[in-house]
């Protein structure tokens, strides 16, 4: 027998739902569809929000033939196979052919560049789905001949209507006694995610006793929530963001949570160890200078004691950054210098700052006139280049 999440899977508009910005009544997806405006397009979207039923319901209400194939298996030459089997057969049924490729930002650019011939003839209606960034994974010209719906996670009331109408309409599960509340903690233990709420009820289901779905069995049965995550894609890059400026900002607080979200998801200590040490010169420099050592002994801690243990180390390096006091002269000081290095003219080293290590190159002006400065304090001693005499990268002490 088929799977819950597949028995119930929409064949219309209106009995998709939690997306009703693209294909809600009016909407242009919608619109254009219905009066038969095929064109390609790529689902961008997290996993369990309807990318491939909404491609299947695309084909379905405009007749056109669907082949389907997954991008983690392909390889180049069965792509342009899959080309010039949709072509054969638009050409030989005499209508629109969509071909659609999951986890399509798993492609890479030599397969990708084999869709653009048979998209600018018209031989085909690509379709794509992705959880990645489209920005990121698609090569230009590709991106520049489709379409990119963005669709959204789906809701904890969106979800629960999901599945009661699973629990109304499908005669396969068996009936159980389940609260509003136990249909709750499934979407959120779905984490937006349909397809594993539609799972996780269908097991609740069949393991049910005295036709009874209790809080007791969804804990056996749902250990630890599954966080939505990938080490190298797009959430990957946003949660640490999310933590680095919530340590920029002060907020000790959200910096626990996203650092939380990370570990919790799996991410390696180290990859935010790291990003901890720049900030402690980037965001808080000699403004707490004992903030660069609490961020390299988080990170020693980190290869020394590995986790869990070290990710209270790593909380209490980053409450320590969050509450630091804030500077970033070090990285504007720095990007000022690089600057007039690379733009300016490349001065040599003033005779004086040389240092004279052989009678020849006393001879011949190294270090004349060079004071030393805990000898002679009172000293006036440029130490720049003549063009760059008087510049000043560092705000003076006060």
């Amino acid at each position: 027998m088929r799977p819950l999440a597949d028995r119930m899977r929409p064949e219309r508009f209106d009995d998709l739902l939690g997306q009703d910005h693209l294909i809600g009544p009016g909407k242009p997806l919608r619109v254009a569809i219905e009066r038969g405006d095929l064109h390609s397009m790529v689902f961008w979207g997290p996993p369990g929000s309807g990318k491939t039923t909404l491609a299947l319901i695309i084909a379905r209400l405009t007749n056109a033939s669907f082949i389907p194939f997954s991008a983690v298996t392909a390889t180049i030459k069965e792509v342009r196979k899959v080309m010039k089997e949709a072509k054969n057969r638009r050409h030989l049924f005499g209508k629109e052919v969509i071909v659609f490729i999951d986890e399509i930002h798993r492609f890479n650019k030599a397969q990708q560049d084999a869709f653009l011939p048979y998209l600018e003839r018209g031989d085909i209606v690509l379709i794509g789905a992705t959880t990645e960034n489209p920005s990121f994974e698609l090569i230009g010209p590709l991106l520049s001949r489709v379409r990119v719906y963005l669709l959204k996670p789906l809701g904890v009331e969106v979800i629960k209507k999901i599945l009661r109408r699973a629990l109304d309409r499908d005669p396969h599960l068996p009936k159980v006694e389940i609260k509003d509340e136990i249909l709750g903690r499934i979407a959120h233990l779905s984490d937006g995610d349909g397809r594993v709420a539609l799972n996780i009820l269908e097991i609740l289901c069949s393991a049910a006793t005295h036709g009874r779905v209790t809080e007791k069995l969804l804990e056996e049965v749902v250990q630890r929530k599954s966080l939505r995550y990938d080490k190298k894609g797009e959430e990957h890059y946003n949660l640490i963001s999310a933590f680095i400026k919530s340590l920029r900002g002060s907020d000790a607080d959200a910096a626990l949570y996203w650092l939380a979200r990370m570990l919790e998801a799996g991410e390696d200590p180290r990859f935010i160890a790291r990003r901890m040490v720049i900030l402690a010169s980037e965001d808080i420099g000699n403004a707490d200078p004992f903030a660069l050592l609490i961020a390299i002994a988080a990170k020693e801690a980190v290869d020394f004691v590995g986790r869990p243990e070290c990710d209270l180390n790593l909380a209490q390096a980053a409450i320590y950054l969050a509450r630091a006091p804030k500077s970033n002269e070090v990285l504007t000081a720095l990007n000022a210098a690089r600057d007039d290095a690379l733009k300016t003219y490349a001065e040599p080293v003033p005779l004086h700052l040389r240092n004279p290590v052989t009678d020849l190159m006393k001879k011949l002006g190294y270090g004349k006139g060079y004071l030393y400065p805990h000898s002679h304090p009172e000293a006036k001693i440029d130490y720049l280049p003549k063009r760059l005499k008087g510049r000043r990268y560092l705000k003076k002490k006060r």
